[in-house]
């Protein structure tokens, strides 16, 4: 934990899912009042809760690569594609797709992944220090994670990945059929090989969530619940409040967090934050046939499968929309599909009468978060845009945050996550 500020702030958090909740934190653990309003209730559903629950520092590429728009071309002709750009004339959502195609470079991509990977090890750490706080509330499995490939295209590319993430100077194991299979006993795989990423982690979301705020409470953090922020009042170059469904709320320093609804926030203070809806989908058996040992990630679906407790949950897809978050049942029968080509003990009958989950993860055109201090407001800070990566980034956008705050040296560079670089 950081050291105590001789002279306190009030904080205002905006968005209670995990970047907010964790924000929060780090910001009472520095000494300052802290306020967090969301706009659902403190037991209601988030996008944090039913996300893989995997902590990833091998997820240094951001989701503008050239890899993404080759699948988004395909998914064009194929609503079941893991990656699912429909076709729209919305004039926003057509300039996001362009933005996001100027910066699907494989240039850009080199440029970012130090950036992120610096930025997800900063979150592993976080987590580390949580569960040494929570044993119990922030199960911390460290296993690794497995990328595993059914086809020899699949496998050279995973190996090119692995082989960046060496450059990175990030621990990678390259293994073949028998090598991989050893690491899970009693579980079949249909594979060609795997990559394995040591430092990779998992946990289970809805305690992490709880946890936390159980933790801001007994901390002292103002919550309020059931509480929308509808617009920020600016007086000359500062925010002097947000407004809210149930009053205004003053304070020091206001940080905006509020995932897909941070962008409406935004505007009031001139700041652009074009953020795109990516719906993803998760299903949990409760009682599976088999528990793998380590997360993993079913390369070809890009279905990431992670044991929580004696459950296992399957999450995936990434379907471009605005704030919808109907289930599309095609796409969650694709990703039942293609689990027994992966998993051969598994089949239709393991997922009967499953009920699908889905959230809207913010995503923004350059597959960057949005993380820092805005030039349109002098106290306003932005903590946004993690598309997948929220639940791994919390802990380190949470610091990040706190030292902007209390006017330190960010604990890593974040240039490339200026909330300002779209206006």
């Amino acid at each position: 934990m950081t050291s105590r500020l001789p002279s306190p702030r009030h904080v205002v958090v905006i968005g209670g899912g995990i970047v907010g909740l964790a924000t929060a934190w780090y910001a009472a653990q520095d000494g300052h009042r802290v306020t967090l309003l969301d706009r659902g209730s403190a037991d209601g559903d988030r996008c944090s809760l039913g996300n893989a629950g995997m902590i990833v520092p091998s997820h240094f590429v951001p989701l503008a690569s050239p890899g993404s728009v080759k699948l988004g071309l395909l998914s064009l002709l194929n609503p079941r594609s893991p990656l699912r750009v429909a076709p729209r004339a919305n004039p926003e959502y057509l300039r996001w797709c362009w933005q996001f195609l100027l910066a699907a470079r494989a240039s850009r991509v080199a440029l970012a992944a130090p950036a992120l990977r610096d930025l997800a090890l900063l979150g592993r750490r976080g987590y580390e220090a949580l569960t040494l706080l929570w044993p119990q509330g922030v199960p911390l499995a460290e296993r690794g994670m497995l990328v595993l490939c059914r086809t020899g295209h699949a496998l050279r590319e995973a190996r090119e990945s692995a082989r960046m993430a060496q450059r990175l100077g990030m621990p990678v194991e390259i293994l073949d059929r028998e090598a991989a299979t050893a690491l899970e006993p009693g579980l079949e795989m249909t594979i060609t090989g795997a990559v394995r990423y040591p430092l990779d982690a998992h946990t289970v979301p809805q305690r992490v969530v709880a946890t936390l705020i159980a933790g801001l409470a007994e901390a002292g953090v103002g919550l309020h619940w059931n509480t929308e922020a509808t617009a920020l009042r600016l007086t000359g170059t500062r925010v002097a409040a947000v407004t809210t469904t149930a009053g205004e709320i003053g304070g020091d320093e206001f940080v905006i967090a509020g995932g897909m609804w941070s962008a409406a926030l935004a505007r009031d203070i001139g700041l652009a934050l074009p953020l795109m809806s990516g719906k993803g989908y998760s299903f949990t058996l409760t009682k599976p046939r088999l528990l793998p040992r380590a997360c993993a990630l079913l390369d070809e679906a890009r279905i990431a499968v992670t044991p929580m407790g004696e459950t296992l949950r399957f999450a995936g897809t990434m379907e471009l929309c605005g704030l919808d978050r109907s289930i599309d049942q095609r796409r969650v029968a694709a990703m039942i599909d293609a689990i027994p080509g992966y998993y051969p003990q598994f089949g239709p009958a393991d997922f009967a009468g499953i009920t699908p989950w889905a959230g809207l993860r913010p995503c923004s055109p350059d597959g960057l978060p949005c993380i820092g201090r805005t030039r349109r407001a002098d106290n306003v800070l932005v903590a946004t845009g993690h598309a997948m990566m929220g639940l791994s980034l919390a802990p380190a956008t949470g610091r990040v945050i706190s030292d902007l705050v209390a006017g330190r040296e960010p604990a890593v560079p974040i240039t490339l996550f200026s909330p300002d670089r779209f206006s």
